[in-house]
């Protein structure tokens, strides 16, 4: 919204001239100018998350007993991140304590699987 304005045509022409009249006076030295480093689109950084140090059956103590399991629900019963809770489901579903039921784009629903 702010920022400063486009200057008129007269006021680049001067600017322009005291620009030349600056090299002129100064010998034809030419400015040295220095690019900088552009990072690419597609660089991220990658941050860990900091997983709590329980087995697979500890994690599945307070999720047995719901029915649907969300990412939040097992944030709120494992008193961790969404992000950590999200990373835990996803490492039970590949071991099969839990499937996936549910859902889309992000926000799936997970069933517990009985082990009988």
């Amino acid at each position: 919204m702010g920022g400063t304005k486009k200057k008129t045509l007269a006021s680049m022409e001067k600017s322009q001239d005291e620009d030349s009249t600056d090299a002129s006076k100064a010998g034809g030295a030419k400015k040295k100018t220095t690019t900088k480093e552009v990072k690419g689109p597609g660089e991220r950084r990658r941050v860990d998350v900091l997983m709590p140090k329980l087995s697979d059956a500890e994690f599945m103590k307070p999720l047995s007993s719901m029915k649907a399991i969300t990412i939040y629900t097992a944030a709120r019963s494992l008193n961790v991140n969404a992000s950590v809770a999200r990373t835990i489901l996803a490492s039970l579903e590949t071991k099969g304590f839990v499937r996936r039921v549910g859902g889309f784009s992000g926000h799936y629903v997970w069933a517990p699987i009985s082990r009988a």
